[in-house]
């Protein structure tokens, strides 16, 4: 039988999202790649109840995660098992957030954000994790087909039946982000956070006005793929093989060229060995030094990757110089 470790919160400190009072490790644990029906449950087990030793409290799926485009709905089925099994003592300990808007089934209302598609969403992603409610409860995209009016009072209704005790959306730009925020008001829904993808070649949440406006809506950023799916560590530091595939959001650092890229992660590299880090520990603490960003979802399979990662904490504070010269190698 699992026994938490004593000790994990010792080192632990948490961020508040937004003006809210939930509260996050800086650190998080996301399991939207290889925690489906096709990998090993024992093995996978094994890392979540590691993290949660280590004080990772927050746990992030979707129902559309399974085996890539096959199996949606599976990665909830998965970490459901463990929260029954393994976890079932530690809930209120625990933030668990899922999201609603990809794929889960065929059918018109398999997919988006219409009130239907996120009122039996919410229940069978319930259903799945053996829970009762999550912590947090997402609006996977952006559903141009859909009225954001609608989006967000299914949202409001979900939290006010108890499902869910936050809300938050994800791929959400600016425009959409006001109204949400605005919209959100008026009912006194509490929305916390908008999901980007975030890491320190890409600023586009910064550049775009997001994050000004995250702070004016009293929310906060969260962020996936903070290590750009890998490329921000010392795999790529020789070279990106041919068989590296970029996510959509981060398709323009290849635009000149991939030895243009590996020069840049050299660079950046230099600076995160004189910080005594490594690249990835950088680029983590990258992102978190913007008090903004309430956590930074990170995803592996690895006990040591996930301890490696989560060595980050130790130096979140960058010097003028260090800043200028990250920002002249990024620009």
């Amino acid at each position: 039988m699992y026994h938490a470790a004593d000790n994990r919160y010792d080192n632990t400190t948490v961020r508040h999202a937004g003006n809210s009072g939930l509260m996050l490790p800086p650190i998080s644990l996301g399991l939207w790649r290889h925690y489906g029906s096709a990998d090993p449950l024992s093995e996978r087990r094994d890392v979540i109840l590691h993290a949660f030793d280590k004080g990772v409290f927050h746990f992030d799926v979707a129902n559309h995660y399974g085996n890539g485009q096959t199996d949606f709905g599976s990665t909830e089925t998965l970490l459901g098992q463990i929260l029954k099994d393994d976890l079932a003592a530690y809930r209120d300990e625990l933030v668990i957030a899922t999201k609603a808007g990809y794929e889960i089934h065929d059918g018109p209302y398999g997919i988006g954000t219409s009130r239907k598609s996120l009122l039996q969403g919410i229940d069978g992603s319930l259903s799945r994790l053996n829970i009762d409610y999550v912590d947090i409860y997402y609006a996977h995209r952006y559903d141009d087909q859909t009225p954001i009016e609608e989006t967000v009072r299914a949202l409001d209704d979900i939290v006010r039946s108890g499902k869910a005790l936050y809300v938050g959306v994800s791929n959400y730009e600016v425009p959409e982000l006001n109204k949400v925020v605005s919209l959100f008001k008026k009912l006194g829904t509490p929305f916390v956070l908008d999901q980007m993808s975030m890491n320190m070649l890409n600023d586009h949440v910064e550049k775009s006005g997001l994050i000004d406006a995250l702070k004016d809506g009293g929310a906060s950023a969260i962020a996936y793929g903070p290590l750009c799916e890998g490329l921000l560590s010392d795999r790529y530091l020789n070279g990106i093989t041919d068989s590296y595939s970029i996510h959509r959001t981060n398709a323009k650092l290849l635009e000149n060229g991939k030895d243009a890229l590996v020069e840049k992660l050299n660079s950046l590299n230099d600076v995160a060995q004189n910080r005594d880090q490594t690249l990835s520990q950088m680029a983590l603490a990258w992102l978190l030094r913007d008090p903004v960003v309430a956590s930074v979802i990170i995803g592996t399979t690895n006990n040591d990757h996930l301890d490696d990662n989560l060595k980050a904490l130790d130096n979140l504070k960058f010097t003028k110089d260090e800043i200028e010269r990250i920002n002249t190698i990024l620009n």
